[in-house]
C-alpha cells in the first residue's frame, strides 16, 4: 500500500486535542511540563504497520506539535518541557521503518518536512520565548528518536549499560538522518568530524561516558539518580526562561477547535479562504484584514484570549498551509491575495509591536513567525497578486515578500489603485530560518535599498512606487494586468515541479546559511534524492527489505 493522496484519499487532519491523543501523555508540575512518549503501536495514521518500540509516524508528530502549542498558550506557568519515555528500556526508536517502506516518495518527504518544522520549533521557542527543552533519554534512542533529543536544549542519558544514542540510517536503511540529525550533530553539538563519521555509520550507537565525551549528550546519570537529575536540570533550565512561570498570575489561553468548512474545492475559515482550481492546478489563498480594531491593552487582549484576531489568523493560516501541503499534492501553484483595509492591518501590527513583551502576545508573534516560515519552505510556486481591495501591509506584506513573485495592479485613478505599505514588522519581527528579515533577504542586506524602503515606512505605495523601491516584481496597468498575470501563471504551471522545487528553494534562501537552512536544504536535496535511489527503495533496497531477513543489494557505482 502506498501512503499517497492518490491511493489513500482520506484527508490528514492536523487539528487534535489532548483528549484524543494516542501517543503522548502530558503532566504539569510547577514550571515543568513532562511529555511522556507512550506510542500506541496499533494507532498508526495509516494501516499496514505497527508503531513498535516507540517508533513514530506523522500522527505522532501531529500530536507532538499540538502538545507544544498547548503548552505555549494554555500553560504560561511552564518554563521547561521534559521529553521522556513511559516505556521500559526504550526512549524512541525513530521513524517507523515499515511506514517509510510502504509510503510514496511524496509522503516520506512531507513527513520529514513537518517533522523538521516541529523539531525546529523547539529551538525557535527556546530562543524567542524562553520555553526550554530537556530530553530525558531513559532507554534506547535511535534515529529520529535521537533527532528529537538533538532539538532540545539539553540531553540527559540514563547510564544503565544498555541505553545508547544512535543515528543508524546510513548502515541500516541506506538513507540519511533526515530530520536534522547530521546537521545538529555537527552544527549544534559540534561533534568532531571523525567521531561523527563513526557514530553515523554504526548501528549500535554510543552510551555512557563515551556519549558525553563525544558531545552526543550533555550528561549521564545512574538509574537510581536519574529522576532526581532530570528534575534538577529541568528546574535549572526553567530559571533562564522569559515565560511568566508559577506564581506570576498569568492565565492560560485555551485553544478551541478551529471554525472551518471543508468543501470539495475549498477550505473556509473566518480569516482565511483557500479556493482550488483543479483544472489549472492552482490554489488561491485570500487572507482577510481585521474588520474592527484589534484589542490593544493587556486586559482586553487577555479577555479576548483565543478569539484575539492575530491568534485566530495565525492558527487558521497555519492549518490551511499544512492541509494544502499534505492533502493537495497536485496543486503546485499558490496565489496569495489579501482583502481589507491597510489601516486595520497597521493598527494590528502596532499592537503586536507595543505589547510584544507580554507572554501571550509574544507567543502569538511566535506562531505567526513559524507559520510564515512554513510558507518559505513549502515546495509550491508562490505568487502574490496585489489587486483592488488588497491590504498587503506589515504582517500581511510578509506573505507577499515570501512569494517567488509579486504582481501589483497599477491604475491611473490614484484613489482606487491598490497599495502596499511596509512597517516595523517587516524589519525583524518575523525572521526567516536564516535569521534575516524577508526584506534583508530580498535586498541581500544592502543598506541603500533597505534605507530607501525605511524612508517610506508606513506610507501607502502604489504599483509604480513599489516597483521603484524593488518591492514588487511587476506593476502592469489595468489593460495588461489580466494577460500578464495569466501568462505568468500558465507558464509556471506548465514547468517541471521537480525542477521548480529545487530552483525555488535555492532562490528563496540566498545569502548566509545557518543550521536551520542547512537542515531544510539537505532534506530538499540530499535526502530527497537518496530516498528515490534503488539502494534505498528498489526491490532489494535497504528500506524495502528491512525486517524481512533479506540483505540489501546495492548498486556499487558512486554517483
Amino acid at each position: 500500500m502506498s501512503l499517497s493522496s492518490s491511493t489513500a484519499p482520506a484527508r490528514v487532519e492536523y487539528q487534535t486535542h489532548p483528549s484524543q491523543y494516542k501517543h503522548w501523555k502530558l503532566k504539569f508540575e510547577g514550571p515543568v511540563a513532562t511529555l511522556g512518549a507512550d506510542f500506541d503501536e496499533n494507532a498508526g495514521l495509516r494501516p499496514g504497520y505497527k508503531l513498535k518500540l516507540n517508533s513514530y509516524d506523522l500522527g505522532v508528530d501531529i500530536e507532538l506539535n499540538d502538545a507544544i502549542n498547548r503548552i505555549r498558550f494554555e500553560h504560561p506557568e511552564v518554563q521547561a518541557v521534559v521529553l521522556t519515555s513511559l516505556k521500559d528500556k526504550v526512549f524512541c526508536s525513530g521513524a517507523n521503518i515499515f511506514m517509510l517502506g510502504l509510503s510514496s516518495h511524496a509522503w516520506k518527504v512531507n513527513f520529514c518536512k513537518f517533522t523538521n518544522e516541529t523539531r525546529n520549533s523547539f529551538e525557535d521557542s527556546s530562543q524567542h520565548s524562553g520555553l526550554k527543552f530537556l530530553a530525558a533519554v531513559n532507554g534506547a534512542c535511535a534515529g529520529g528518536g535521537y533527532e528529537v533529543a538533538l532539538a532540545c536544549d539539553e540531553i540527559l542519558l540514563v547510564d544503565d549499560r544498555s541505553s545508547a544514542v544512535s543515528l543508524p540510517e546510513v548502515p541500516l536503511l541506506g538513507v540519511l538522518p533526515g530530520t536534522g540529525g547530521l546537521t545538529r550533530v555537527t552544527d549544534k553539538r559540534k561533534v568532531r568530524h571523525d567521531l561523527a563519521d563513526i557514530f553515523c555509520t554504526s548501528q549500535e550507537g554510543v552510551r555512557g561516558q563515551k556519549a558525553v565525551d563525544w558531545r552526543l549528550v550533555d550528561a549521564i546519570a545512574k538509574p537510581a539518580q536519574f529522576a532526581a537529575a532530570v528534575q534538577e536540570r529541568a528546574l535549572k533550565l526553567a530559571q533562564s526562561s522569559q515565560r511568566p512561570g508559577p506564581g506570576a498570575g498569568a492565565k492560560g489561553v485555551m485553544l478551541p477547535p478551529l471554525a472551518r468548512t471543508i468543501e470539495a474545492d475549498a477550505l473556509r475559515y473566518s480569516t482565511v479562504t483557500v479556493e482550488i482550481d483543479r483544472a489549472r492546478r492552482l490554489a488561491t489563498f485570500t487572507i482577510k484584514a481585521p474588520t474592527q480594531p484589534v484589542q490593544s491593552d493587556v486586559a482586553a487582549i487577555e479577555a479576548a484570549g483565543a478569539q484575539w484576531f492575530p491568534l485566530v489568523l495565525a492558527r487558521e493560516l497555519d492549518d490551511a498551509i499544512l492541509s494544502m501541503r499534505t492533502n493537495e499534492l497536485d496543486i503546485g501553484t499558490w496565489l496569495f491575495k489579501t482583502q481589507g483595509d491597510i489601516a486595520a492591518v497597521q493598527q494590528m501590527d502596532a499592537v503586536l509591536l507595543a505589547q510584544r513583551n507580554h507572554w501571550f502576545v509574544r507567543e502569538t508573534v511566535g506562531l505567526l513567525r513559524r507559520t510564515l516560515s512554513r510558507v518559505d519552505v513549502s515546495s509550491r510556486s508562490l505568487f502574490a497578486l496585489i489587486e483592488a481591495g488588497s491590504c498587503f501591509a506589515g504582517t500581511y506584506l510578509e506573505l507577499a515578500l515570501a512569494c517567488d513573485r509579486q504582481y501589483q495592479l497599477r491604475l491611473d485613478d490614484a484613489a482606487a489603485a491598490p497599495k502596499i505599505a511596509t512597517g516595523e514588522a517587516n524589519f525583524g519581527l518575523y525572521p526567516m530560518a536564516t535569521g534575516e528579515s524577508r526584506l534583508e533577504r530580498r535586498f541581500y542586506g544592502e543598506q541603500p535599498a533597505l534605507d530607501a524602503v525605511r524612508a517610506r515606512l508606513g506610507q501607502p505605495l502604489d504599483g509604480a512606487a513599489a516597483a521603484t523601491l524593488g518591492l514588487v516584481t511587476s506593476a502592469p496597468d489595468d489593460i495588461d494586468w489580466a494577460d500578464e498575470v495569466r501568462l505568468a501563471i500558465e507558464e509556471r504551471v506548465a514547468m517541471s515541479p521537480d525542477a521548480l522545487t529545487g530552483m525555488e528553494a535555492n532562490l528563496r534562501f540566498n545569502g548566509k546559511e545557518n543550521m536551520h537552512t542547512r537542515v531544510f536544504g539537505r532534506l530538499t536535496a540530499w535526502q530527497n534524492w537518496i530516498f528515490q535511489r534503488p539502494n534505498a527503495v528498489g526491490e532489494k533496497g535497504a528500506l524495502k527489505v528491512y525486517g524481512k531477513g533479506d540483505k540489501a543489494a546495492f548498486d556499487w557505482n558512486r554517483v
